[in-house]
């Protein structure tokens, strides 16, 4: 399952965040942990403090590769049009729904502030660097004036979060595509051809 000379560390960060990601906080317990992750419970308990510890180490690293992959898209060329569409329409496993939007569903996590934290910071990120973008459409006239980038960035984030509950909810990607079609028709720049 992992890749063969991954440090123990790394294997349990890695089989944690595949089980909050499939199963949430409250449904990965150190046990699976340590099953998927092919190490023994004094392993885990060498090298982190407890599942607390550990869940904060894959929620981190999650948090960090979503804004990786996020930032690959925004920061490519193109127009702001052409930067959002490129980021509402990159591949995703829709239905198995967004690693880091699916913690926010957990209300032990949420209720815990340094789990949650990371969560927070990776969503007010991506809400932040979408309205830089939407604030560049404005500003060049592609989009028009008066609109609220901040606004128009919690649309799209919203559109995406809210896609992946409807594909989840009809167990077909195309809830999230037809969700998808339609904020990009909303955002088209005046005279763009669809």
């Amino acid at each position: 399952m992992y890749i063969q000379g991954m440090d123990t560390s790394e294997r349990l960060i890695e089989a944690t965040r595949e089980l909050l990601w499939d199963r949430g906080y409250v449904g990965t317990s150190p046990r699976a942990i340590q099953q998927r992750a092919g190490a023994g419970q004094g392993s885990m308990y060498h090298h982190f403090a407890g599942k607390p510890e550990l869940a904060l180490a894959a929620i981190e690293r999650t948090a960090h590769d979503m804004r990786a992959a996020a930032e690959a898209v925004l920061s490519g060329g193109g127009s702001p049009y052409d930067r959002i569409s490129a980021y509402l329409l990159r591949e995703r496993d829709v239905l198995r729904g967004c690693p880091v939007g699916r913690l926010t569903m957990d209300p032990d996590l949420m209720a815990d502030a340094s789990l949650r934290a990371p969560v927070d910071a990776t969503i007010g990120w991506l809400r932040g660097r979408l309205a830089e973008i939407v604030e560049e459409g404005v500003a060049s006239g592609e989009f028009a004036a008066g609109r609220d980038p901040v606004e128009v960035a919690s649309a799209i984030l919203a559109t995406v979060q809210g896609g992946y509950v409807l594909a989840r909810a009809s167990g077909s990607p195309a809830a999230f595509d037809a969700g998808v079609r339609g904020l990009l028709a909303l955002l088209r720049p005046r005279g763009a051809v669809a």
